[in-house]
């Protein structure tokens, strides 16, 4: 059967792991959110719902949040939604793609990303990881956009990883969910596979500008401590 690692990050946020990439379970006063809901493929929903089960506090899963509508992010989610009856979010951008009403484009890669890509993709296709199932969007979000977690969460637009990708900042406890547009590998970086570099550039950017301390990817290990320091640093030595 299959099994999630769930790391804590903060005493309210666990990251649970995937075979590609990963999300994250925030506690609210009453249940469960998550941050996007990692690769999906058999098993993957059941062991998701027994990690945020096994986590102190209510085990209810009542809201899915989507950073952006890649695999890796939506894989799991129509399976927990139904399941659930958890409400899904997600930018608007990338709505009509969440729900299976248009394709996904293709990302604009750099030379050096080409076989990156390719190797990401075999690792999925090794995997064993079906399409996944289009899911219905309860609410579209916005820039500026606020959720109520028992605490101020603004919603961040930062396109050009996809044209409707979001961040999440969670300004009481001053953490950041930066879906793709940002990721860890070694140092602090701007995610790749972008369709708009450009624009994927300047919403680095954006969220470098945020009061952060906790920084949590869709790639690498969350940032603990100083966050936003490290989120400035990486963006002044990131080019056009």
């Amino acid at each position: 059967m299959t099994k999630l690692q769930a790391r804590q990050v903060t005493p309210d946020i666990w990251m649970l792991e995937f075979t590609v990439g990963q999300a994250y379970a925030v506690r609210l006063p009453d249940g469960w959110a998550m941050v996007d809901t990692g690769l999906g493929g058999p098993g993957q929903a059941e062991a998701a719902l027994d990690a945020l089960a096994a986590l102190p506090g209510p085990g209810e899963l009542r809201e899915i949040v989507l950073t952006h509508y890649h695999l890796d992010h939506r894989g799991n989610a129509a399976a927990l939604a139904e399941a659930t009856g958890a409400r899904v979010l997600a930018g608007a951008g990338d709505a009509a793609v969440i729900r299976g009403e248009a394709e996904e484009p293709p990302p604009v890669l750099e030379e050096w990303e080409v076989p990156v890509f390719g190797s990401v993709q075999a690792v999925i296709a090794d995997a064993g990881t079906p399409p996944p199932a289009p899911c219905r969007v309860d609410r579209e979000l916005a820039d500026g956009d606020a959720l109520d977690w028992g605490q101020d969460v603004r919603i961040v637009g930062v396109p050009g990883h996809t044209a409707g990708s979001i961040a999440l900042h969670l300004t009481g406890s001053r953490a950041l969910f930066t879906g793709d547009t940002i990721a860890r590998h070694l140092e602090v970086m701007l995610g790749p596979f972008n369709i708009d570099r450009p624009q994927a550039v300047a919403s680095f950017r954006r969220q470098a500008a945020l009061d952060v301390d906790v920084a949590c990817f869709g790639h690498g290990a969350p940032l603990v401590g100083g966050a936003g320091k490290t989120l400035r640093e990486a963006a002044e030595r990131l080019g056009g």
